[in-house]
């Protein structure tokens, strides 16, 4: 087994060479496996235990877990988490409770022991079983690809492998294990799968295992390649929101144009809709999918809320937006001068220094000319209020801002990110959208404050 493993790892690249690999290491044979291995192929690995905080023998359960680690030279580190009390704050299962303590303390574990990988002793038995809970739960093509052998930095190296094999690799060598009394446990829905479904498939066909990984393997491909067709899709839809000021919400909200979705096979359209919201952070149900393809081809105007209000999906007759409720607590600064005040948070820069500028200010722009004997105090900035008012450069009576801002067709998204310079009297300057007219260099004037606004280098949002 150890010259397949080595094998598979050379052919999959899933671990490279010098990687350090935190590995998920409850103690049982799958785990066990899968440390040994990596640690007899020379692999820098990093043993990492949870405690879940049901059995009294986990303290140990844990001890022993150490003593093994150290036994073959692997760096252990441990973690504690109450399941119980996490099923009753999130109202959620056992089984859901586990899996999210256990990867977020695998992701805080391989930080702090400066880990590049986590890898999780999933074998060939854990992908059917979860194949088939997915269906009874009436999955997708996605669903169907069962478990990734990698996500981000997370890999899962003996997918390939049963849990027969693995265990049998342990016995061979003499290794300890324990068994987990979860692993019997009916109550759990993969025991279930395990010890009623499995067994009745492999009598309609001793085969069953491959069959469906086959089906799973198909399944993955066919969904990575519709998604392509999805993407594409999308691209050709977008529409560019806030004009120059497009960068300040990529990571908040994307637009499509509603003719061109709606002209898509629905198979595609549905499954644009969900990579759009998944960029966003959000997911779709059934229901929620099936409202919104519903509206999209017939309503007028509507809007579906995803699951658990990350995202909200809004339409018109033109358009359908999607954005991330995320909202912006209020905010001000002072402008730093001469120099450069940076937002990471929101991925934006404003330049300030003295200079000569040889063109006049233009009204909704980036970048300005500001006399500076018309500045009463020192120059800061904040996100639009209330009651905010602004003379429009070549307008001869003052607007409120908030009309400005929507007659600029800026998003709420963008309004709430986009930072209003003012001074001791109020706004000045809206970048890209309008300087006050206050502010107009004089032509007697040598030297003025030029100010710029945009990106920070480098900044990416999840649409481009």
């Amino acid at each position: 087994m150890l010259d397949r493993f080595r094998e598979h790892l050379e052919d999959s690249g899933l671990i490279t060479q010098g990687a350090r690999v935190l590995v998920g290491y409850s103690g049982g044979a799958d785990s066990t496996c899968l440390l040994d291995l990596l640690k007899r192929l020379g692999v820098d690995v990093v043993a990492a235990h949870l405690h879940h905080g049901q059995r009294p023998e986990a303290d140990l359960e844990l001890r022993l877990c150490e003593a093994f680690a150290t036994e073959i030279g692997a760096t252990f580190v441990s973690g504690r988490a109450d399941i119980p009390r996490m099923c009753r704050e999130l109202k959620i299962g056992v089984e859901e409770a586990g899996r999210e303590a256990r990867y977020s303390f695998f992701r805080s574990a391989a930080f702090e022991t400066q880990c590049d990988l986590v890898a999780t002793a999933h074998t060939r038995d854990d992908h059917v079983e979860t194949v088939i809970m997915r269906i009874a739960r009436g999955t997708g093509l996605t669903g169907l690809g069962g478990i990734p052998a990698q996500r981000e930095n997370i890999v899962r190296p003996l997918l390939p492998f049963s849990r027969e094999e693995t265990r049998s690799y342990c016995d061979d060598l003499g290794l300890w294990t324990h068994d987990d009394p979860s692993n019997s446990d009916i109550q759990f829905s993969r025991v279930r799968v395990r010890k009623n479904v499995l067994p009745e498939l492999r009598k309609l066909n001793t085969q069953a295992d491959e069959a469906i990984v086959r089906l799973s393997n198909l399944a993955r491909e066919e969904d990575h390649f519709l998604n392509g067709m999805a993407a594409a899709s999308l691209e050709r839809a977008n529409i560019v929101l806030n004009g120059e000021l497009e960068f300040l919400t990529r990571d908040l909200e994307i637009a499509f144009d509603r003719a061109a979705l709606r002209h898509l096979p629905p198979v595609l359209c549905r499954r644009s809709m969900r990579l759009g919201v998944e960029a966003l952070g959000g997911s779709l149900d059934h229901h929620q999918l099936s409202t919104l393809m519903a509206g999209i081809a017939t309503e007028p105007v509507g809007s579906v809320t995803c699951e658990r209000g990350v995202t909200v999906i809004e339409w018109t007759s033109e358009i359908v937006h999607l954005r991330t409720l995320n909202p912006v607590q209020p905010y001000r600064y002072p402008l730093v001068h001469p120099g450069e005040t940076e937002s990471d948070e929101f991925g934006w820069r404003i330049c300030s220094e003295e200079g000569v500028s040889e063109t006049a200010p233009v009204r909704a722009s980036l970048s300005t000319t500001i006399e500076p004997t018309s500045l009463k105090g020192p120059l800061y900035f904040r996100a639009a209020e209330s009651g905010d008012d602004i003379r429009p450069l070549g307008f001869a009576h003052r607007r409120k801002v908030s009309d400005v801002l929507s007659e600029a067709k800026l998003t709420l998204a963008c309004r709430a990110r986009l930072p209003i310079v003012c001074d001791l009297l109020g706004p000045i300057w809206i970048p890209g959208v309008c300087l006050d007219e206050r502010a107009r260099p004089l032509a007697s004037t040598s030297r003025s404050r030029i100010l710029s606004f945009g990106p920070i280098s480098g900044n990416r949002g999840h649409n481009e």
